[in-house]
């Protein structure tokens, strides 16, 4: 290939298709964070997020209004910088074997398509510090019981084994937050007088974003590292369903997901999804949530 500008050009727009390619090939497993991750645009370095400390309801309207006031707790998530680059041997491309690269850049495209799945689970599983100065899964989150004292409350059902999750996935906001400042960008530095191209005879591309995730509403998720079967399963969904607000609110929360490693498939489909148990008898719980197969979850 002559190396001339347009040529280049011509060169980065067919990595570019690749990776396009290779960021289109994972379909609806490419939303998987999605599912339990509230999604928002990002125009600054550092996000704030006035969490309310209560869920909203309606109440009967007898006499006044009453004007609550939107109690909140400023909690913030920095965006970070993640990156992926490569350098194109100039020789390949006097050479015509850049053919070679297509395949890398096709994988560029997919391993960024994927990066939220794995950022998402990543910051799930280090369990950071939430809204109330607690960590997303604690058994000593704050709430005022009736009487309008603080008790403890849990949505962390212990164990040693490896997390899975209940959640309510059902509402607007969810139990993580996915920001994106910068979204994934395939660039490239193609210029034979560019610094880099001279000193290194390389033509860099690479991919790069400012993204990041952080806990949203504690009370909306359930985590227990017990062993997956009814009994566990039954525990950890009536905890989430039971869960209150201040002055003893019932928050109305529906089990709507559960989200496990690809270790625990077979406990899962055969607690969520089996008609029969495995003596033959009704099972209880088949269909009363949807299954979650994560394969970002941390896996025995």
């Amino acid at each position: 290939m002559n190396l001339t500008n347009a040529n280049l050009q011509v060169l980065f727009q067919a990595y570019k298709a690749n990776f396009q390619q290779g960021f289109s090939s994972l379909g609806e497993q490419a939303a998987l964070y999605e599912l339990f991750c509230t999604v928002v645009p990002s125009s600054t370095a550092v996000e704030v997020y006035p969490w309310l400390k209560s869920l909203p309801r309606m109440r009967e309207w007898l006499g006044d209004r009453i004007i609550h006031g939107l109690e909140g707790a400023d909690f913030s998530i920095r965006n970070r910088k993640f990156e992926l680059s490569t350098g194109v041997p100039r020789d390949n491309i006097e050479d015509d074997t850049y053919g070679l690269f297509a395949p890398v850049f096709e994988e560029y495209g997919r391993s960024s398509r994927e990066h939220p799945n794995e950022l998402a689970v990543e910051v799930l599983e280090a369990n950071p510090e939430c809204f109330d100065g607690q960590p997303l899964f604690d058994t000593d989150h704050t709430v005022l019981d009736e009487g309008g004292q603080e008790i403890s409350v849990s949505n962390d059902m212990g164990g040693s084994g490896d997390a899975w999750y209940v959640m309510d996935l059902t509402r607007v906001i969810k139990p993580m937050v996915f920001q994106r400042r910068r979204d994934y960008d395939f660039r490239a530095i193609t210029n034979l007088n560019d610094h880099q191209v001279f000193m290194t005879d390389n033509f860099v591309m690479g991919v790069d974003a400012r993204v990041n995730a952080g806990p949203g509403l504690w009370m909306l998720a359930v985590r227990s590292n017990q062993e997956f079967n009814a009994d566990n399963y039954k525990a950890a969904r009536k905890a989430l369903q039971a869960m209150k607000g201040d002055h003893g609110r019932p928050l109305g929360l529906r089990h709507s997901h559960t989200m496990v490693p690809t270790s625990m498939e077979g406990e899962a489909r055969r607690v969520l999804q089996n008609q029969l148990t495995t003596g033959g008898e009704t099972n209880e719980w088949a269909n009363t949530s949807q299954l979650i197969l994560n394969p970002w979850l941390a896996s025995a």
